[in-house]
């Protein structure tokens, strides 16, 4: 069963920093673009970061310059390094990634189940 773990949530003080990683796992062939979307209580979910199969990464202007994202294709990992957290951060934190799970060549989108990030004031 393919699946998307995240690891490394808790609680912080503003200023802190955090490291999420996600791990897929199962019979994956071959992974494309892989990212972090973030859900506060009562808001819709927001994509934040994002890296390309070659390494090219973006950002959401709420995040860039605090927040890092990088993978290891050996371990079909992402991570993200969160620096100078702010209680405006305080959301689950979900992993996405595109994968390829039969060998066909076409990616389909899979999601985590999240890990809590919460950023005291």
């Amino acid at each position: 069963q393919v699946q998307l773990v995240e690891s490394g949530g808790g609680l912080v003080q503003a200023g802190g920093s955090l490291r999420l990683s996600c791990a897929a796992s199962g019979s994956i062939w071959s992974i494309g673009d892989m990212g972090w979307y973030r859900q506060a209580p009562g808001k819709r979910r927001e994509w934040i970061a994002g890296i390309s199969s070659v390494g090219r990464t973006d950002y959401d202007e709420s995040v860039k310059g605090r927040f890092t994202i990088s993978r290891d294709k050996a371990k079909n990992t992402v991570s993200l390094q969160m620096n100078s957290l702010k209680p405006s951060d305080t959301a689950v934190y979900i992993c996405n990634a595109d994968l390829d799970v039969d060998g066909l060549g076409y990616l389909d989108e899979y999601w985590g189940q999240g890990t809590q990030v919460t950023v005291s004031s």
